[in-house]
């Protein structure tokens, strides 16, 4: 009996521990699967990133455009930056007269600066400016047209900013007075500018300042310019329109911009300054009148007379204390 128990007993424990072993095994196998479905699931997922990764360098590459079609695109763009800068800042022209000369040959092409007078600035004495014919000025002079091929692609080409007009409606000339001014250009005299002899070397050699054009004085009114050319013997400026008019100024407002470098041909480039003679200190004392002593004070002037009363009668005050 006792022995038929230890048998069965022994039956059920090695039953027992093969319960647990085949359940150990059922185990490993459904981590072993779970493994496996990780893995599987990793797979996936890298896949999927290579195709949207493929799928994103194929748009890319249907996105990028052929030359040929991005050329016009190109072309519009730099066209209206050309019409832009212009119109803004800075133009081409180009000299069709020995009106300036030596300073400036025919056929040269200067740049002019659009830029400045946008924040106010104003022609100054000396300067070389380009300005739209006050009135009158241009004719008679020779009209240029060209219907060929190349005229007209220069006429396109000018319009916006490419190359130079090559039927330009502007003069260009040196100032000479600014609004206020008194100008003497008498025959055999030098330029006077309010009773200031100016030193030209910059005139075409052999020309006088005034000899051919003999106006007298001449009092330059507000927000008008007193212009001549370089040439003065061959130049149709302020002098023979003041004698013929009575007037020959050019209104500030005419003025397109300042010529300030000569950019062609490269064998004439070079910069335009304002010649030294115009840095005379005297000739901002326009026509040399001094103040009257009878003149009302000015504003500020003023302002300090009424601020210095009360402390004079305050410190008189504080000196007869301590005197006291």
């Amino acid at each position: 009996m006792s022995v038929q128990q230890s048998t069965e007993t022994g039956d059920s424990g090695g039953t027992g521990k093969d319960s647990e072993a085949v359940g150990a095994m059922e185990n490993d196998g459904k981590e072993s699967d779970g493994r496996a479905n990780d893995g599987e699931e990793t797979d996936g997922e890298e896949s999927g990133a290579k195709e949207n990764g493929a799928k994103e360098n194929g748009a890319r590459e249907k996105k990028k455009r052929p030359f040929w079609q991005e050329l016009p695109i190109l072309l519009v763009i730099a066209l209206l930056l050309s019409l832009g800068i212009k119109t803004f800042f800075v133009q081409a022209f180009s000299i069709p007269s020995g009106s300036m000369e030596q300073t400036l040959e025919i056929g040269d092409r200067v740049l002019v600066d659009k830029f400045t007078p946008w924040f106010g600035a104003k022609p100054e004495r000396g300067e070389v400016v380009v300005f739209r014919d006050p009135g009158g000025w241009l004719e008679g002079g020779p009209k240029r047209s060209d219907d060929s091929v190349m005229g007209t692609v220069q006429k396109a080409l000018s319009t916006v900013g490419l190359m130079p007009s090559a039927d330009e409606k502007d003069l260009i000339k040196r100032v000479i007075a600014v609004g206020g001014d008194t100008v003497e250009c008498t025959k055999g005299s030098p330029v006077k500018v309010n009773g200031v002899v100016l030193d030209e070397p910059y005139i075409y050699p052999g020309s006088t300042p005034c000899d051919n054009d003999s106006v007298g004085t001449v009092t330059v009114p507000k927000d008008r310019l007193w212009v001549m050319g370089d040439h003065r013997n061959n130049s149709r400026d302020s002098r023979p329109h003041h004698k013929e008019t009575g007037d020959g100024f050019v209104p500030v407002d005419n003025v397109i911009g300042r010529a300030f470098v000569v950019a062609w041909p490269i064998s004439r480039w070079d910069t335009l300054p304002v010649p030294d003679t115009f840095d005379q200190k005297a000739l901002d004392r326009k026509g040399n009148a001094a103040p009257s002593p009878l003149e009302a004070p000015s504003v500020p002037g003023a302002a300090a007379l009424v601020a210095a009363v009360p402390l004079t009668l305050w410190q008189r005050r504080r000196a007869a204390r301590r005197r006291s």
